[in-house]
């Protein structure tokens, strides 16, 4: 039940389960376990100021933050308030509701293939459906003005598709876009094409809404309270959740991580690999936690050493990282707190916000009034503004915010509300839990790079997050010695992830819906170069258990008509950076010869007769008549894992040649529809990143 005031208007009112959506007083609404929109009882006599909600559809965050960025300029520049709202919390049937005076954004990530993301799934059925109705008993929002910016990623087929939809949707049952829907590719730079959307949106916005730029101003969203008295076990460290802090039992999630006991963790590679790949094992023994073979598992790793201290030396805050801190939100409805507290200043640059991240384009221009000098506060503005400049120094020398000579009064709650939450890293699971019901394996190479040199500094190493703490995590359960690497808490809050010699790490479980077909008779193949074969560890040990239960029913033939299960793998070197090496031959072996597996090393002989290397595509169209059948006679599945940008294209290239050869035609015609009617059928899944 939600109560309105009589100063505000009563827009798209989709009173929250979670208290806090409080916009109005003195209004009733109805309710239901999930909020619909109640029916605006609008007074424009009473209409001070527009409103805006604004819908995000987010799987790890990055859609959530652009919401939070675009109701913070809207109310910057036009002194208009904002909901930002998780979709998965309300009900539309009121939609048609919505004032014409105000206006809902739509910020959609596009997961997977081309699927909406998790909370955002009810919504997409409620504009797709045609069956589903609004409150005006059609399908229809004639009155709805909208805003769409979608996030995906071009080198996948499905590029922004939800974001998309959702425009096309609207625009069928009648609603008004305002300005061109914005687009952005995780690929290259969501970043600047947020940033090349933004201002042509706003000048449509105020057109279509009748305001002002001029309106609004630099409020704050927080404030930050340093605590002189407090309960130190009350005071978050590091902890996700209060049921972390207190240590009490509950469901492992997104929102509540389990600190897993690591019982495995080795190097992968030989030696003169130059490189490091880790796998690890995470006991989730007693912890409720379950998985499927091919699902992701979320690590939560907190920032290396030398950017926090590095940060809080810039922030004059050296000397007070352990002073404890509140921070209140000044408009819940805009923006929340974005992490537990009361905590400390090194325990939100730490734990909870982004700080290794190369630092944002747009960051640098709010900081830019913080600048200890007017030359230092020039050359940030015009960072800020050049994205040829900002790409050549600050993207290419990946230069962080903490990498400063020169103190930085930047106010804390600044820094709170411009730097992003600190997101878990997603690995695919390299694990059965037919095999390992109470471990979860992961296969992950660890990310080192030089920076490209600039006017400001020459090649440097640049390190990522996830996978370097992973290392560190390998090392000391290993006790081997850390030399040049950046050193990471591993220990935890409060010494919470180190058991004596025993390290865990926080994970969580997210589902994925890449999975072998449930009968065993339909052909499988999977191409997984590098770290990409990690999930198709988990298909054939999938396969291998079913197997033995299987046999032990049935008998030595039972096999005999099961699907040919192959493995397109690829690395460098056979001697360096074969993954699993001594694996495979064992599950070939349990599999009754059902399980193949095609190598190909690319710096290695043997080469192509021009001295080119051999990747996976070249085997598979070696092995071109074996695939057509499996796929046209069999009824086949085909899988791809790994890279996205070249290594899926040209497979999928490859795959369209032999398809529309085998049907008498060509890749262009006969092998892209029957790509297409693979994709369609879920025949043909892909688990791939850039």
């Amino acid at each position: 039940m939600a109560i309105a005031s009589s100063t505000d208007v009563a827009i798209l009112s989709v009173g929250v389960v979670l208290a806090g959506v409080y916009l109005f007083r003195d209004q009733l609404f109805y309710s239901k376990q999930k909020t619909i929109v109640p029916t605006p009882q609008s007074k424009p006599s009473m209409v001070t100021k527009k409103r805006i909600v604004i819908f995000y559809g987010s799987q790890t965050g990055t859609a959530e933050e652009y919401a939070i960025r675009l109701a913070k300029e809207a109310k910057s520049k036009f002194g208009l308030s904002s909901l930002v709202c998780d979709p998965e919390e309300y009900d539309f049937e009121n939609l048609d509701m919505v004032p014409e005076d105000c206006c809902v954004f739509f910020v959609m990530a596009t997961y997977g293939e081309g699927e909406p993301t998790d909370n955002a799934v009810q919504l997409m059925q409620n504009l797709t459906e045609e069956s589903f109705e609004f409150s005006n008993g059609e399908h229809k929002l004639e009155s709805l003005k909208y805003v769409v910016f979608a996030l995906g990623n071009k080198t996948y087929e499905h590029y922004n598709a939800i974001g998309r939809s959702v425009d096309t949707e609207l625009t069928k049952m009648g609603a008004a876009r305002i300005g061109e829907r914005g687009e952005g590719d995780d690929d290259k730079s969501m970043e600047e094409d947020y940033l090349a959307w933004k201002d042509s949106m706003w000048e449509a916005f105020a057109e279509a809404m009748g305001v002002e730029e001029g309106q609004g101003g630099d409020s704050p969203d927080f404030t930050v309270t340093e605590l002189d008295s407090h309960s130190p076990e009350k005071v978050y460290l590091g902890e996700y959740s209060v049921r972390a802090l207190t240590k009490t039992k509950g469901i492992h999630d997104a929102k509540n991580p389990y600190a897993s006991p690591v019982t495995v963790s080795r190097e992968l590679f030989k030696a003169g690999a130059n490189r490091n790949c880790v796998h690890m094992e995470f006991d989730i023994e007693g912890s409720g936690v379950t998985y499927q073979h091919g699902d992701h598992v979320g690590v939560w790793p907190c920032n290396p050493d030398v950017e926090v201290d590095r940060l809080l030396c810039v922030l004059g805050l050296g000397l007070k990282k352990d002073t404890v801190i509140n921070i209140d939100s000044l408009d819940p409805a805009l923006a929340k707190v974005p992490f537990p507290v009361p905590t400390t200043y090194g325990t939100v640059l730490r734990h909870y916000i982004d700080i290794s991240a190369v630092a944002g384009r747009q960051v640098l221009g709010v900081f830019s009034k913080y600048a200890p000098s007017p030359d230092a506060e020039a050359f940030l503005k015009k960072l800020s503004g050049d994205k040829e400049e900002y790409a050549a120094v600050v993207t290419n020398g990946c230069f962080k915010l903490g990498e400063n000579t020169t103190a930085w009064s930047i106010p804390f709650d600044i820094i709170v509300s411009s730097i992003p939450r600190l997101q878990p890293r997603y690995y695919s699971i390299s694990s059965s839990p037919k095999l390992h019901s109470t471990a979860i394996h992961v296969t992950a190479v660890v990310l080192k790079y030089d920076s490209m040199p600039n006017s400001l500094a020459a090649a440097r190493a640049c390190y990522g997050v996830g996978t370097n703490f992973l290392l560190n995590v390998k090392y000391a359960t290993n006790g081997e010695g850390i030399t040049s690497l950046p050193s990471y808490a591993i220990e935890g809050p409060r010494g919470a992830y180190k058991d004596d010699v025993l390290y865990k790490v926080p994970i969580h479980v997210r589902r994925s819906t890449f999975r072998l077909p449930t009968n065993p008779k339909s052909p499988v193949i999977m191409v997984g170069p590098g770290t990409g074969v990690a999930p198709f560890r988990g298909f054939v040990q999938e396969r291998v258990a079913l197997a033995k239960r299987t046999i032990e029913k049935n008998g030595p033939e039972a096999l005999n008509d099961w699907g040919a299960v192959s493995l397109f793998y690829g690395c460098r070197k056979s001697t360096e950076d074969f993954l699993y090496a001594e694996e495979w031959p064992g599950y070939v072996e349990e599999l009754k010869g059902k399980f193949k597996l095609h190598c190909a090393f690319s710096r290695e002989p043997p080469y192509k007769a021009d001295g080119s290397k051999i990747y996976v595509q070249d085997l598979m169209w070696d092995d071109r008549k074996n695939i057509a059948d499996a796929i046209l006679v069999g009824k086949g599945y085909i899988y791809i894992c790994g890279d996205a940008k070249s290594m899926s294209k040209a497979v999928e290239e490859v795959l369209m040649r032999i398809l529309g050869e085998a049907k008498g035609g060509s890749a262009e015609v006969e092998g892209a529809a029957e790509i297409k009617m693979l994709k369609e059928r879920s025949r043909m899944l892909l688990d791939v990143w850039s």
